[in-house]
């Protein structure tokens, strides 16, 4: 398969086509629809496409025995966070609506099948999902049902595990070469990786940007095809949202729109040099990388705990069999065990347990016995 570019609303992405800018407003608003708005009308002056929220329901991300977790604000009991950041379907309608009074595209990311089913009868126009949810076959199938453009972000990920989520979320996709660590290194950034991904998956590959420098990676990013640029963005990082203190505030965004808007008018060529004039070719040079995608430093102790797997709701004791509804697909994060992958969740389900496992803990192999043999018991002449 091969896709140059897809539709999102009355706007194509990809090969040929402006650079389509995301303001990743995420949670900044922190539940505040005064606040949602104030973001939205910030990233319509600084002359942003898009503005991206995250439609969240906390049992769909985690396990309330997650506990604390290091984040760019310090120590964070993300559960508790999240809950707190949880609203109705009416909230991101009036997201929606005042997103598109802005003549912008309203994007969000969805989590788990109840997010995902709030922006389907919200009938939005694309729907992203964030990198530790490439594994989460079950929302990607559900996604694709929906025959709308997925974003796949490709943070702390491999080859194989963007080629699996995409045969289940199937054609229409973009994907967003990315660094799951706040804040990325820009010398980790690796964004020689964007024509290759192209050319590897047929699909059009864009870039979302965790580093501190407004401009460099986007920049960049420019000058090797990226179609999509995704930055957060927050009224201050001060505010104190979960991804503020790694966002641009709305002048540092603005101007990050008119350079990205420069380079594309100059062509790769001079804007490279631009940018090797601005931040010198050595630094330039590390940023863009050999172009092999791998896991970066950064983000190499967070592959497992950050994808999504298998966890128990509430304790299993020895000898119960596995239900569908005593398993979630959640991410592990730094407190928990990682269980096994997402895929195994049909295999998983109606073993038997050969050992206790506490609440919130991944399933692995060792807990669960063997499947029976349907002729196990009969006699042996």
């Amino acid at each position: 398969m091969n896709e140059t570019s897809i539709k999102i609303g009355r706007v194509q992405v990809g090969e040929g086509h402006p650079c389509f800018i995301v303001a990743e407003a995420g949670s900044a608003h922190q539940g505040e629809l005064v606040r949602a708005f104030e973001l939205i009308d910030a990233a319509w002056e600084a002359g942003a496409d898009c503005v991206k929220f995250q439609a969240i329901y906390a049992d769909e991300i985690l396990h309330p025995r997650t506990g604390s977790i290091d984040l760019p604000g310090g120590k964070t009991p993300i559960y508790e966070r999240f809950r707190r950041l949880e609203r109705d379907c009416s909230f991101y309608a009036r997201l929606k609506e005042h997103t598109e009074k802005r003549g912008l595209v309203f994007l969000c990311s969805a989590f788990g099948l109840r997010s995902a089913r709030v922006l389907r009868d919200l009938h939005v126009q694309a729907v992203k999902i964030a990198s530790p949810e490439l594994n989460h076959f079950p929302l990607l199938r559900e996604l694709a049902g929906y025959n709308l453009p997925l974003i796949l972000s490709t943070g702390v990920s491999t080859l194989s595990d963007i080629e699996r989520s995409l045969i289940a979320a199937g054609p229409g996709t973009v994907l967003l070469h990315c660094i799951t660590s706040y804040p990325a290194p820009e010398e980790e950034y690796n964004l020689r990786v964007i024509p290759n991904l192209q050319a590897i998956f047929g699909r059009p590959v864009g870039v979302s940007d965790h580093s501190m420098d407004p401009l460099l990676v986007p920049g960049l990013a420019v000058t090797v095809g990226a179609c999509i640029i995704e930055r957060h963005l927050a009224l201050s990082n001060e505010d104190g949202g979960l991804d503020d203190p790694v966002a641009l505030e709305p002048e540092a965004f603005r101007r990050m729109v008119r350079e990205v808007r420069k380079i594309e008018e100059m062509g790769a060529e001079q804007g490279r040099g631009r940018l090797e004039d601005e931040y010198g070719r050595q630094r330039v040079e590390r940023t863009l990388g050999d172009g092999i995608k791998r896991l970066a430093p950064s983000e190499r102790r967070y592959y497992l705990t950050t994808n999504r797997s298998l966890h128990v709701v509430d304790e299993i004791p020895a000898g119960q069999t596995i239900r569908a509804h005593d398993v979630c697909i959640v991410r592990t994060e730094s407190n928990l065990r990682p269980g096994l992958g997402p895929e195994y969740l049909e295999l998983i389900v109606g073993r038997i347990a050969q050992r206790a496992v506490p609440a919130g803990e991944g399933i692995t192999w060792d807990d669960v016995l063997p499947p029976v043999s349907p002729d196990s018991s009969s006699s042996q002449g």
